[in-house]
């Protein structure tokens, strides 16, 4: 059964396609505002003005959701592979017709600038297409040569994959699983971020107008206790997560003690390293883009700059001239490169991380304080000399902060590289080729870019080590996370 069509945003009452999976504050029964603050909001970072609020599901909702979900599988699972890929087209028509009012949620509930919200949306919609395409290839059995008989190997869908997503990349983050998740006959169950609530409901809104059938794709306003009950559910068969470490660990363990597979995508420390070799305009250029992007908040931003001493000052000289010139202000203007940090709390986190750095013996080389006025505004800061064994050379920063270090050679720059926890990806500026296989041999992480930033493309595999977390996404890696590799065999 569809849905009936309904106006996808509307601002003035703030529900923007509220999905079933949760009440606007107040609508119906339940603890009043007064009773409870509502854990999924609306606040614009930009402003601080509360736009809406949603109350948790109930249990109730959270059982129809299991159970539409459980039913949805059993139909969607037979789906030709054909018209599966023709559903992920039409989600993408329905992404790129809208992306305009799907930006702007974007930027409204997290702050991301106009522009690169709408860029998010559209990268949606071509991981879409681009699953549409090559999905049927990716799936289709294999045969195994054996001398004892007939080996094939099928790739089939297993069930509910339940999502818990985060609010930095609100749509791609959810889309980049979902679209070969559905692709290979899985059914999702989505539990967002709390302070993306209407951009978890207007994706759900566009399943729905793509044509989903009901129960392919659902969100769900969820309670950390709700998530731990959801994970164990027998009719959930996977779990996803994006999030913080501490969030993986919770996640992880829950599906550790149901026996479930699970993808963890978590944090990352990347070093962005800049070798005597480089395009030195290229560098620069490139650690700007990927430090501050999405004022610092992604796990793949290059939030470490380890530079060769031959070229430090150089380098150093034309990043502080770069970082000082980046335009801070209005999400919603188009001349903005950097909006405000998606809360209050996530701007006192960063602060309170730039000052222990700077407790630790760090030198501050340009900014290190939040912006007056309204809204989690934090200057693009620069800090130096950050010694061994401070704390803060181990954590995620996640704002818009870089550590700038100078590095003696090949094998001092590996070894910074390495002292952190964590091993999502790293970014190597030299045109020397033996850099090149030193780099690509001993740099600890799961991705390694040369003469470029770290990016997630549909067609490659995304994904870390140590604690940046478990499993791929993307391509066919991340496909085959979330099927059963069935083997038939014949005996001769």
């Amino acid at each position: 059964m569809q849905h009936p069509p309904r106006r996808l945003f509307d601002w003035r009452i703030g529900r923007a396609g509220c999905a079933d999976g949760g009440r606007p504050g107040g609508a119906s029964a339940g603890p009043s505002p007064s009773e409870r603050q509502p854990l999924y909001r609306t606040i614009n970072p930009a402003t601080g003005a509360h736009l809406a609020s949603f109350e948790d599901a109930d249990p109730a909702a959270v059982e129809a959701a299991l159970s539409a979900g459980s039913r949805a599988f059993d139909a969607w699972r037979g789906t030709p592979i054909a018209a599966r890929a023709q559903a992920l087209e039409r989600l993408a028509d329905q992404l790129e017709r809208h992306a305009d009012d799907h930006a702007r949620l974007i930027t409204l509930e997290m702050g991301k600038p106009l522009a690169a919200a709408r860029a998010e949306v559209l990268k949606c919609a071509a991981n879409c297409r681009w699953y549409a395409a090559h999905g049927a290839a990716m799936l289709a059995p294999e045969t195994v040569p054996h001398p004892a008989g007939h080996a094939e190997v099928r790739h089939e869908p297993i069930g509910i994959v339940f999502a818990v997503m985060p609010w930095n990349f609100p749509y791609w983050q959810v889309v980049r699983f979902l679209a070969p998740a559905l692709m290979a006959g899985n059914v999702v169950l989505l539990k967002h971020a709390s302070n993306t609530p209407q951009c978890a409901a207007a994706l759900e809104r566009a399943g729905i107008d793509a044509g989903l059938p009901q129960g392919v794709f659902q969100n769900l306003y969820l309670t950390r206790d709700q998530v731990a009950r959801v994970i164990e559910d027998s009719r959930v068969a996977a779990v996803t997560l994006t999030g913080s470490e501490g969030a993986g660990i919770s996640v992880g363990a829950a599906s550790g003690r149901a026996l479930k597979p699970c993808v963890l995508e978590l944090g990352g420390s990347d070093p962005l390293i800049v070798m005597p070799s480089a395009d030195l305009d290229r560098a620069v250029a490139a650690a700007v883009t990927g430090r501050f992007q999405n004022s610092g908040q992604s796990c793949v931003c290059a939030k470490r700059i380890l530079v060769h001493r031959d070229i430090y000052p150089q380098f150093r000289a034309a990043f502080v001239t770069a970082v000082e010139a980046l335009r801070v202000g209005d999400p919603t203007d188009s001349s903005t490169e950097l909006g405000p940090l998606s809360s209050d709390a996530a701007r006192d986190e960063i602060a309170g991380q730039v000052a222990q750095a700077l407790a630790e013996g760090a030198t501050l080389v340009t900014g290190g304080q939040a912006l007056p006025g309204p809204g989690a505004f934090y200057a693009p800061t620069i800090l130096e000399g950050l010694p061994e064994g401070a704390a803060t050379r181990r954590e995620e920063l996640f704002g818009p902060v870089a550590l700038v270090f100078e590095v003696a050679n090949v094998d001092d720059a590996i070894r910074v590289a390495n002292e952190t926890p964590f091993g999502l990806g790293s970014s190597v500026w030299t045109q020397d080729a033996g850099e090149r296989a030193r780099f690509a041999a001993d740099l600890a992480c799961g991705m390694t870019f040369f003469n470029a930033n770290t990016v997630s493309d549909p067609a490659l595999p995304f994904g870390g080590t140590k604690r940046s977390g478990i499993g791929r996404e993307l391509g066919r890696w991340g496909m085959m996370e979330f099927v059963n590799v069935r083997l038939v065999f014949t005996a001769a």
